[in-house]
């Protein structure tokens, strides 16, 4: 190419550029920019440094400790400490009410009592422990063959001083643990403080020293249906008892305690007492109406009907209930049920029963 031609290309590359000065600049700056916001990205890209993500934390949900097991003494309901207080031997005691007895001892410990005339109107009371374990009990006297019938529900060892004919070929037929006074002397005393007959005590160690010798042990048998919570009534309906069981020295008057949800009791118009324990104040009374007659044994005895089933007033928390007591048979435990005839369940603790004929009245209010 010669000069000429040189000078005409440069002045036409010339001419180009100032008509589209504008135009160049501003893709000129674009370059620019692009290439340094590349250039920026890279250079943080190459020293950003990775995060560490931490693992989501593992909660382990805490259940709740197992709660260890309770235990009920299938006598009164009361919780005991392990399952081999349930099965201790019961001891079944009968205990004197004469007025030359009072104040007896060891009534208070007692889990359940049965009190029912023994001759002449005067009551007597079988008294029925298994985690109790009083020090003194008595005055021990005879027995006779409805405290049998009642007694052999529980599985019970019998402690008694001789008794009429057909409780005593009952007790002796080999089949029940009898521990009469007779043939286990040792085992009893008689105190120098009363005189006799009123005067024959025992104690839970020398009963249970007693039974070991002899291999009573234990005790299976069903109890009453019980319950482990107690509201009392809210306004209640039986605050005072009274129970036409013979006459003026031996009918019982009870008092409702709603601080305790307890029946302060009364006999003979005077507090009943324990003399070592204090007040006898059971959590559950109740009366059982049964069938009674004098018939004749080795003299002419008071005999009661105790299997069937007959009227029956529960009282606890302050309220009655009217039902019917149940015995189908001698080794059968008693049940209690409503007018539906449902089983009632009774307040855990003691349950003292007294037994009146069907013409005696038992009153509240």
């Amino acid at each position: 190419m010669n000069q000429s031609r040189f000078r005409q290309w440069v002045s036409r590359r010339l001419a180009f550029v100032r008509q589209h000065k504008v135009l160049c600049i501003s893709i000129a700056s674009v370059l620019v920019l692009a290439i340094g916001g590349l250039s920026a990205w890279l250079i943080i890209a190459n020293t950003r440094k990775p995060v560490a993500t931490k693992a989501p934390a593992v909660i382990k949900k805490q259940l709740p400790p197992t709660p260890p097991p309770k235990y009920y003494s299938p006598l009164t309901g009361v919780e005991v400490p392990d399952q081999a207080a349930t099965q201790k031997q019961v001891r079944a005691i009968m205990i004197e009410n004469s007025p030359d007895a009072r104040p007896q001892s060891g009534l208070k410990d007692a889990g359940v009592v049965f009190e029912a005339i023994a001759e002449g109107g005067i009551t007597r009371f079988l008294c029925l422990y298994q985690e109790s374990h009083p020090a003194l009990i008595g005055p021990v006297r005879s027995v006779r063959p409805y405290y049998v019938d009642w007694l052999a529900a529980f599985d019970a060892t019998v402690s008694h001083v001789g008794g009429s004919k057909n409780a005593l070929d009952e007790v002796r037929n080999g089949t029940f643990k009898d521990i009469d006074e007779f043939f286990n002397g040792a085992y009893y005393w008689r105190a120098t403080d009363r005189y006799a007959p009123h005067n024959v005590y025992t104690s839970s160690d020398k009963l249970d020293e007693l039974n070991q010798k002899k291999g009573y042990t234990s005790s299976t048998f069903t109890g009453f249906a019980r319950k482990h919570t107690e509201p009392p009534a809210a306004t209640p309906t039986a605050s005072t008892i009274d129970i036409d069981i013979s006459y003026a020295l031996f009918n019982v008057h009870y008092d409702y305690d709603k601080a305790s949800n307890s029946y302060i009791r009364s006999e003979g118009g005077a507090k009943h007492t324990d003399r070592e324990a204090g007040q006898l104040q059971p959590k559950v009374v109740i009366v059982m109406k049964v069938p009674t007659q004098l018939a004749f044994e080795d003299g002419y005895r008071e005999q009661m009907q105790t299997i069937g089933s007959g009227d029956a007033y529960i009282f606890q928390d302050g309220s009655e209930m009217t039902g019917k007591w149940t015995k189908s048979a001698q080794r059968s435990q008693v049940v209690f049920t409503d007018a539906n005839g449902t089983v009632i369940p009774l307040n855990a603790g003691q349950t003292w029963i007294s037994v009146i004929a069907p013409e005696k009245e038992v009153t509240w209010r």
